[in-house]
């Protein structure tokens, strides 16, 4: 039989074990970290995706293959006929007036995928954010038969709007006063000493500073403080991760304090999301910011859609956040869109939670 004092330590001894024990339980973080394959680990860009409210309803009877359907064809820009257009790209700004314009590439379904090589550029309205968006023809129809790809769009600080293009054409800006247009070719941008510098996939925005900055498709960064046009001069080559190929249509800008990139892999059809707090330096991959095949495009009921391939990311902005992303999608592989056989490209808008993207990343350590 034990002493008293002895069932007195026995019971301490117990009770301590069991509150330690129910300590770890409860903060498996305090035990083991994400990066050392935690339970728990830290979320990237593709689980702020949220479930597409549709502005119409799910069909089957309507075009593409069956791995994009049923779905809505009243999201977003599409040619619901599949029988005139095939859209690329896709920037959303919205209006004074609360209407919603997108500006986007169209080329001719009946020359299948590669038609985009003369896509013009084009303007589309719509009264809600998730479409459906209106086509309302090229932006700049009497210049350069309308032609514009890689097609990109942004509020300027003097009040006016751009439009830039880059690609099949050099990048060059458009401007109005007014959405709706008309639209005045303002020049061409250029970069500080490098007269043979091509531009494609250009994606740019105005900084927090006032400055503009533009990345492109290699991943180098350029910054202007003499406007839109530039001169600009480049602050880096490729700020891409290493290891990853092929990656092409980066998506810049900034929010929560930080600088981001969604960049898309085209032969793994996976993009990846990168940070940086000054928007030149130390840029970090926080992980996979989407992939087709996995259940970003879902709809209330439970339906997904799983497109080919998404690419041309471009973020809309509300109350400094992103509250959505563009995606230009087609429904098989590009080679088999030959035109005429009901497949083709469209834009989509699918709902973000940027606001706890950026309340998260701000609580996460750096990496």
């Amino acid at each position: 039989m034990a002493f008293p004092n002895q069932r007195n330590m026995n019971k301490v001894l117990t009770a301590c074990f069991i509150s330690g024990l129910l300590t770890l339980l409860t903060f498996p973080a305090f035990a083991q970290s994400p990066e050392a394959g935690s339970a728990t680990p830290q979320k990237t860009f593709i689980n702020y995706f949220l479930p597409t409210q549709p502005p119409g309803v799910l069909s089957s009877n309507v075009w593409g293959a069956t791995n994009v359907l049923p779905r809505d064809p009243q999201n977003g820009l599409e040619d619901t006929t599949m029988k005139q257009y095939c859209y690329w790209d896709g920037q959303i700004i919205k209006a004074p007036d609360g209407k919603y314009h997108m500006f986007a590439s169209r080329w001719a379904e009946a020359r299948g995928h590669n038609g985009w090589f003369g896509s013009v550029a084009v303007h589309a309205v719509s009264d809600s954010l998730m479409g459906p968006y209106v086509d309302q023809g090229p932006c700049w129809p009497n210049e350069a038969g309308g032609r514009g790809h890689n097609v990109g769009a942004l509020a300027l600080p003097d009040g006016r709007y751009a439009i830039y293009i880059s690609e099949t054409r050099p990048c060059e800006v458009h401007v109005s006063k007014s959405l709706d247009g008309p639209w005045e070719h303002l020049g061409t941008v250029t970069v500080q000493d490098e007269p043979k510098w091509h531009a494609s996939n250009v994606s740019l925005m105005v900084r927090p500073d006032g400055k503009f900055e533009f990345t492109q498709r290699d991943g180098s960064i350029f910054t202007s403080d003499k406007g839109i046009l530039g001169p600009y001069k480049r602050q880096s080559n490729s700020v891409y991760p290493k290891g990853i190929p092929n990656l092409e249509d980066p998506c810049i800008w900034y929010s929560g304090g930080l600088y981001h990139i969604v960049v898309n892999s085209w032969s793994t059809r996976k993009a990846h999301h990168l940070t940086s707090r000054d928007g030149i330096h130390d840029w970090t991959n926080r992980g996979i910011a989407y992939d087709p095949s996995e259940s970003m495009v879902r709809y209330p009921d439970g339906a997904l859609n799983h497109w080919n391939k998404a690419e041309r990311p471009s973020v809309y902005i509300e109350n400094g956040h992103v509250a959505a992303l563009t995606l230009a999608v087609i429904d098989v592989e590009k080679e088999q869109d030959k035109g005429g056989d009901g497949h083709g490209s469209k834009v989509i808008v699918i709902p973000f939670d940027g606001e706890a993207l950026d309340r998260d990343r701000q609580q996460m350590p750096p990496r």
